[in-house]
């Protein structure tokens, strides 16, 4: 993007803590909800509120009760935000919402709304993106107090209509890039590491310390997220009736092979993958990486790292590949955040899925001790072979392709890195022209592959029938 500053989102923005199924329709939504009681407190309007109307609209509309949209809006109205709020409180406030009709507006001004409310116009996009959403709040007389629409643009960032597409703290420092030509440029004039240079440039905004601290909470989640995945049995929410598979794969695992022998390093990889996935199809605590359709996908690369790699065992940091391994992998995604997106509703799964898996190979290779250009070349392989992949979730819930799209490609991101590290870096295809290419793919590609639940196995699998 010539003449353009570059910028860097943040590691800590693209992986967020947050709650399932999914970070554009219910993260998105659940922070806009959120937002919109906060700003009418800053009015000083927020009593004089009577009525409210919320409209959603495009792919947030069309698959808004397979992804949670119209719960995750009743707690954003209620003052909660997906990473702070647990479980079991969510759980109490929507019951206690479903039992009176009433939701108490930042948990203070009680007034009558329900999910029934929530109007969804599948078939109206607004221009700005598919996923919008408008919420109006009016007096007693009528009077309209605050309109805002906003658009969940993917992986939880969320923009109303006056801000700029690059949503969050993009921050411009010396170690700033915006391109992975530009990363490559900051490596060699440096001689640093890519994880060197995003640890350089979270340094310009944080102490060592507290960005040492929030990389080890995010892995800390998804770890426990992971646990929580393969400790509960039985059925996933919704009506495709999908059985949990995690907890019985885990426990053949850990009887056929006690020792963790390297052969069964694929066998752990699903298995992380499809314990996180599983999790976020049921609401649990996630870490947007960098969305929750694709959430499983750093868990299990990661995972892979640290226990079959040799490299996650050092005595005086065990902490350190997986530090390693997120500021490489948050490095990349920046890339894919600024220069296209990660949103399944603008771009398809591509977005999702092939981003992650690139993230993943990427980090994975530089852990594995590829030089900056083997590494940029792992992340190119991942996703030139992600090129042209659909968002067609069956009942518009994030469960079937999604799980085991998650575990696919966790190995193949791991297959990318193996290959970049035979090479020497000198690649035909760089990663600014497979990033560009999946953008303009997402581009020309139908919208009903776009996260509508309105075509591919969506309409070509009848949901009385699945049994996974």
């Amino acid at each position: 993007m010539p003449g353009k500053q570059p910028v860097t989102i943040s590691v800590f923005d693209l992986f967020k803590v947050g709650i399932g199924p999914s970070s554009s329709h219910t993260v998105g939504p659940m922070l806009a909800a959120a937002r919109f009681v906060a700003d009418l407190e800053r009015r000083g309007t927020l009593p004089d509120v009577s009525g409210l109307r919320v409209d959603l609209y495009g792919s947030l509309a069309a698959t808004a009760l397979g992804h949670g949209t119209l719960p995750a809006i009743l707690l954003g109205l209620q003052g909660y935000y997906p990473d702070t709020i647990e479980s079991d409180e969510m759980e109490q406030r929507l019951a206690a919402v479903r039992a009176t009709g009433q939701v108490a507006l930042a948990g203070s001004v009680p007034i009558a709304f329900a999910e029934d409310d929530i109007a969804r116009h599948p078939r109206t996009v607004l221009s700005r993106h598919p996923n919008g959403m408008t919420i109006t709040a009016t007096a007693c007389d009528g009077r309209e107090l605050h309109s805002e629409t906003y658009f969940s643009i993917g992986g939880g960032f969320v923009i109303t209509e006056s801000e700029p597409d690059q949503a969050g703290p993009a921050a411009a420092t010396p170690w700033s890039f915006s391109s992975a030509a530009q990363l490559l440029d900051l490596t060699d004039r440096h001689n640093l590491r890519i994880s060197d240079v995003m640890l350089r440039h979270e340094l310009a905004t944080r102490s060592h310390a507290a960005v040492r601290e929030q990389l080890l909470h995010l892995r800390d989640v998804m770890i426990a997220c992971e646990h929580r995945g393969i400790s509960r049995d039985g059925y996933l929410p919704g009506d495709l009736r999908v059985r949990r598979r995690a907890r019985d794969w885990y426990l053949r695992l850990i009887d056929e092979d006690p020792g963790r022998d390297p052969a069964f390093a694929e066998d752990w990889v699903n298995l992380v993958a499809l314990a996180v996935n599983e999790e976020n199809a049921s609401g649990g605590r996630i870490v947007t990486a960098p969305t929750n359709g694709a959430a499983g996908i750093i868990p299990a690369v990661m995972h892979y790292a640290v226990h079959y790699t040799g490299k996650g065992t050092d005595p005086d940091d065990p902490d350190d590949t997986a530090m390693r391994f997120l500021l490489t992998a948050g490095a990349i995604g920046s890339l894919y955040k600024e220069r296209a997106s990660i949103s399944g509703a603008e771009v398809g799964c591509q977005g999702e899925v092939g981003s992650a898996a690139s993230m993943a190979a990427g980090a994975l290779a530089e852990i594995l001790g590829g030089t900056p250009r083997q590494v940029e070349n792992a992340a190119e392989i991942a996703m030139e072979h992600s090129l042209g992949l659909t968002c067609d979730p069956i009942a518009g819930l994030v469960q079937v392709p999604c799980i085991e799209r998650n575990a696919i490609s966790a190995g193949k991101a791991i297959n990318a890195a193996r290959m970049a590290l035979r090479g020497d870096g000198t690649h035909r295809v760089s990663l600014d022209e497979v990033i560009a290419t999946m953008r303009s793919t997402g581009a020309d590609m139908n919208t009903k592959y776009k996260e509508t639940a309105t075509g591919g196995l969506a309409v070509n699998v009848p949901v009385n029938l699945v049994d996974c």
